[in-house]
């Protein structure tokens, strides 16, 4: 398949499943060839899990097989060996063997992440961040593509575990679904996708393609004036009065990723001050610790994307 029709390619076998969520599904593609993580922050019903599974369904293997699915329900009895897997011994050896986990796979649902401990939720901190997974002296590289899309459920509180700041940082971007508009509602209900399409929806591109696709996206041209805004955000939210804890230099690797991701899905080999804009509140907002833990995140984020963009914007005029 040609590189450049790889995320339209996507896009669309998503939304023949996904209803009325065309601008999440362009975040989630950008997220995807990004090579990044996404936590899902939304209420249940929503179709969280059928997202996860839609995009495993549309990218094929070397063998032309759907990617290696798995979901982890997380639970407060969950151990992290449950997620990694252990070694165990084997009589007929005499041996020790590994069991690998759900982690090996290629999409990971981790399902109501908050509702496990945080001594089980480190147990993606590794693999999240570097691909491969340690246990004991052995040191296991997870396939590729690797995606972890993460839940959790942002109204109840009760028997939960909030996700530590190292946890947050590495997810790539927190994006909601949301309540679909009433015309997709119905074709939701004349056609339940979830049960009558997904079920027959067939790979639209493969690992090789996305392969290609991700290095294109490597490729496409950020000024420097710009990646000095991605900077400069970063900065300003360790300054501001407002935030106690601001963005990691991890956060503005990512938001680079994405916003040259971004410019590649919609056709561009450069990177204009608006990707910043549109990305620096999904990118950065649920990293920050504010003083005020009832503060809204991303219009605060976005407020000062502008005003620094368009600082910078005059550097490139001139």
């Amino acid at each position: 398949m040609e590189i450049s029709k790889v995320p339209s390619a996507l896009l669309e076998g998503a939304a023949s499943v996904i209803k009325g969520k065309e601008e999440f599904l362009e975040y989630l593609i950008t997220v995807l060839l990004a090579g990044g993580h996404v936590l899902l922050e939304d209420l249940p019903g929503l179709g969280k899990t059928t997202v996860a599974k839609t995009l495993s369904h549309l990218i094929a293997d070397n063998e032309g097989r759907p990617l290696a699915f798995k979901r982890i329900q997380f639970t407060p009895d969950l151990l992290p060996y449950d997620i990694t897997g252990v070694d165990v011994f084997d009589p007929d050896l005499r041996n020790f063997r590994f069991v690998p986990g759900p982690i090996f796979a290629n999409l990971i649902l981790a399902d109501e992440i908050n509702r496990t401990t945080p001594k089980v939720q480190s147990a993606l901190l590794e693999v999240m961040a570097e691909q491969q997974v340690t246990i004991g002296s052995e040191t296991r590289p997870v396939p590729s593509p690797f995606m972890v899309i993460a839940t959790q459920n942002p109204v109840e509180s009760e028997g939960t575990f909030p996700l530590p700041a190292a946890q947050l940082d590495r997810f790539m971007m927190r994006l909601s679904l949301g309540y679909p508009h009433k015309e997709a509602e119905l074709d939701i209900l004349n056609f339940d996708p979830s049960e009558k399409i997904l079920a027959g929806l067939t790979p639209v591109v493969t690992a090789a393609d996305l392969s290609e696709a991700k290095a294109a996206v490597e490729q496409v041209y950020c000024h420097p004036e710009l990646k000095e805004a991605i900077v400069d955000l970063a900065r300003a939210s360790r300054n501001h009065p407002d935030i106690r804890l601001g963005a990691s230099p991890r956060s503005s690797l990512h938001l680079l990723k994405a916003v040259r991701s971004y410019a590649f899905i919609n056709g561009r080999d450069y990177v204009v001050d608006e990707d910043i804009i549109a990305l620096g509140p999904l990118v950065l907002s649920h990293r920050l610790k504010f003083a005020d833990p009832r503060t809204d995140g991303a219009p605060l984020v976005r407020r000062l994307a502008i005003e620094i963009c368009q600082k910078h914007k005059l550097s490139l005029d001139r």
